[in-house]
């Protein structure tokens, strides 16, 4: 396989020069594929976007599967994170309620795994707010942070899942994160693409149908995606030349060169709780 599985626990992905938007969001889409249950992502500097996302994923379905919760200061990312049981207690009973009333829902593909309860919670740029706030001082801002993944660590035992984490900098005031984690991911740029190694996981090559190597682009992750959902069972989203272009979507190349429509639904939903505030 060209992508590692997620393990239960903390999986921190560290991306060498950039962001590495295209891979975190292939990881969580191929977990997706093979584990019933939704996403619950508590987003910072723009990870979850939906257009990257729609390029990617090979059935719109799945986006329907990923929660989001965005925090634009430090305590709407905390505050996120710490009302992360009260949007999985509503999902539940609104997804328990659903499958009620439609009868018998699909056969998990997924012994371990129920539709209901989560498969994977998701927060990139981990260390993002905490590091940017200026009314914080440092002590603070480090104490907060490890608030942060000390409630992660307890989501990830409490489910049984993986919790996949990213940050913006290895530098001291992130060395908790690798602490914490229980398992890491490297990625680094090469001119083939994204080379991603773990502890159990090494990606080698890009293999096409023609022998040749392929150059990773959004075509490559939407194919690779495409090819996980065929095996599992779900049926590829393929747009139509006639299908017109939703305002802020955009387009996707494949991998022929030609260019098409990228469409998909809005992501669901950004979680609320009372007293929360902002998000």
């Amino acid at each position: 396989m060209l992508l590692p599985q997620l393990d239960d626990g903390i999986t921190l992905l560290d991306v060498e020069g950039g962001r590495g938007v295209p891979i975190l969001q292939s990881l969580v889409l191929d977990h997706l594929l093979l584990h019933d249950g939704p996403a619950f992502w508590v987003d910072a500097n723009g990870h979850a976007t939906t257009t990257t996302l729609a390029q990617i994923a090979p059935s719109q379905r799945l986006l329907n599967r990923i929660h989001v919760a965005r925090g634009f200061t430090t305590y709407q990312h905390y505050g996120a994170v710490c009302d992360l049981p009260t949007a999985v207690n509503k999902s539940i009973q609104m997804s328990t309620t659903d499958a009620g009333a439609a009868g018998r829902g699909e056969p998990s593909r997924d012994e371990d795994t129920s539709p209901h309860t989560p498969a994977l919670i998701v927060a990139p740029a981990i260390d993002a707010q905490y590091r940017a706030d200026d009314t914080l001082g440092e002590t603070h801002a480090e104490t907060l942070q490890a608030r942060t993944l000390a409630q992660l660590a307890t989501y990830a035992e409490g489910y049984d899942i993986p919790v996949l984490v990213t940050r913006n900098e290895r530098n001291e005031f992130t060395e908790p994160v690798a602490t914490v984690a229980d398992h890491h991911l490297e990625c680094e740029q090469t001119r083939m693409g994204p080379r991603v190694v773990g502890e159990d996981f090494e990606t080698l090559v890009y293999p096409v149908d023609d022998g040749a190597y392929y150059q990773t682009t959004f075509a490559y992750w939407r194919q690779l995606l495409a090819a996980r959902a065929t095996q599992v069972g779900v049926e590829p989203t393929t747009p139509t030349p006639s299908t017109p272009t939703p305002e802020g979507v955009g387009t996707g190349v494949t991998a022929d060169g030609e260019t098409v429509a990228a469409t998909a639904d809005p992501l669901l939903d950004a979680w609320t709780a009372t007293g929360a505030g902002g998000r």
